[in-house]
């Protein structure tokens, strides 16, 4: 007997950086995620694999039940350590999976590749707290911490606005089906984003957020009513300005894509994984000259 469980992957589209001091940033869940099936197993461990979205093993361990309640701490940071600092988390929360437990044999499978930044560590985590009877949202601040919001849209099939109020989740499912909604893609930078570096990095260059986070909150109340190619077009660029000014870096666009005829917008971590393009003509033709490849319509990503 198996059981098994999925979490979506996410999207930030406004908000990054900021929703971790309370901005209010719209996300989005994908079609893409991450599944985890759970068999009974035997001798007090875990046999884990994680496979790829073209099913190719990428990761395998055991796991004795042993190093998840002790989880002593580790000199080199592996994919088994970090798994053992989640699973401790978890067993701290609710001890029974393992005190009740023979042992397991588990693997998880990739719908998505796990270079392009969709949320491996969210599905995973959130895919856990599932398995284990848990709040994820916690598991997320003993473990990884994080604002959040990934996990929101590991949980949630349709567009949200997250925030944190006074350090606790608040998820509100908002309706996005806007004019120009065919004219949206996501483009990916052959590159994933190192999230806990990025995140670093902006608690020690932000300032003025009282004056800035008010800014992307109207944003990302704007986009949801304003619709239309021009004022959407318009709103993510305002946004790309501000946050460029906060990251004291330069916008994807003037980086990388300076000829790019409409407007590109960071999103999540800048310098990697996707960026949202906005375009009144096919970009494909275009990206894929400048040696990308990846370039997904709106609706072939999202929910």
């Amino acid at each position: 007997m198996k059981t098994t469980f999925y979490s979506n992957g996410k999207l930030l589209i406004t908000g990054e950086y900021l929703v971790l001091d309370g901005a209010r940033a719209f996300a989005l869940p994908t079609k893409f995620g991450q599944n985890l099936i759970v068999k009974k197993g035997q001798n007090q461990e875990i046999i884990w694999k994680s496979y790829n979205f073209d099913d190719q093993l990428w990761f395998e361990d055991i796991i004795s039940f042993s190093e998840i309640i002790n989880n002593v701490e580790a000199k080199i940071e592996t994919v088994k350590t970090t798994l053992i600092t989640i699973l401790h988390e978890a067993y701290l929360l609710n001890p029974d999976f393992i005190n009740k437990a023979e042992g397991y044999e588990i693997s998880t499978h990739l719908t998505f590749p796990k270079n392009w930044g969709l949320g491996t560590s969210s599905t995973l985590l959130n895919n856990i707290a599932q398995w284990t009877k848990i709040d994820a949202f916690i598991l997320l601040k003993n473990s990884f911490g994080g604002s959040g919001y990934d996990i929101a849209c590991a949980q949630n099939s349709s567009p949200i606005i997250y925030r944190l109020n006074n350090g606790k989740p608040e998820v509100q499912i908002v309706n996005f089906n806007p004019d120009c909604i065919e004219n949206l893609y996501f483009v990916y930078l052959n590159k994933k984003q190192d999230s806990k570096t990025a995140i670093a990095s902006y608690y020690k260059k932000r300032n003025n957020l009282d004056l800035v986070i008010p800014a992307i909150d109207a944003i990302s109340e704007s986009i949801l009513r304003q619709t239309d190619l021009g004022t959407f077009s318009f709103q993510l660029e305002k946004h790309e300005l501000l946050m460029s000014e906060v990251l004291e870096m330069q916008p994807v666009k003037a980086a990388l894509f300076p000829d790019f005829k409409g407007i590109l917008k960071s999103l999540g971590a800048w310098g990697g994984d996707f960026v949202l393009a906005v375009s009144e003509e096919n970009p494909m033709a275009y990206f894929s000259s400048k040696g990308y490849e990846t370039i997904i319509p709106y609706h072939e990503m999202i929910k």
